[in-house]
């Protein structure tokens, strides 16, 4: 019998959103660097990406806790959301906020991760953690 995981695919989306988030933060600075075409329109355009995966992650958060019964994996979870958000928004202000973004980053795969051992794979077994 399977365990049932009463958010769906939340924290996967969640997972997929972080990591294609930290793909697009190291990719982007190198393909600027080695372009000369590169300028303040151009990154217009891919700023806006960034708000996207603030919206992603944010709707992967809101329904991987809405019905969570564990406290540390929701204040986890959006924790590290304020984390990722805040540093977005503030990016280009100082360089911290860059490093801020990667662990808020990986602070929310983190806790998908955990979410779905939670959820999924400590109910089948002996081991678990509430």
């Amino acid at each position: 019998m399977k365990a049932t995981h009463s958010h769906g695919k939340a924290d996967y989306i969640g997972i997929l959103g972080s990591v294609l988030c930290i793909i697009h933060c190291l990719l982007v600075p190198a393909l600027a660097f080695g372009s000369t075409v590169y300028n303040k329109h151009t990154h217009a355009g891919l700023l806006s990406l960034d708000y996207f995966f603030i919206l992603v992650n944010g709707i992967a958060v809101y329904y991987a806790t809405r019905d969570h019964k564990s406290l540390p994996i929701r204040l986890l979870l959006w924790g590290a959301l304020m984390i990722f958000s805040v540093s977005l928004v503030f990016e280009g202000r100082n360089q911290i906020f860059t490093w801020m973004g990667y662990i808020g980053s990986a602070l929310l795969i983190i806790g998908h991760l955990l979410n779905i051992y939670i959820c999924q794979i400590a109910p089948r077994t002996k081991y678990k953690i509430s």
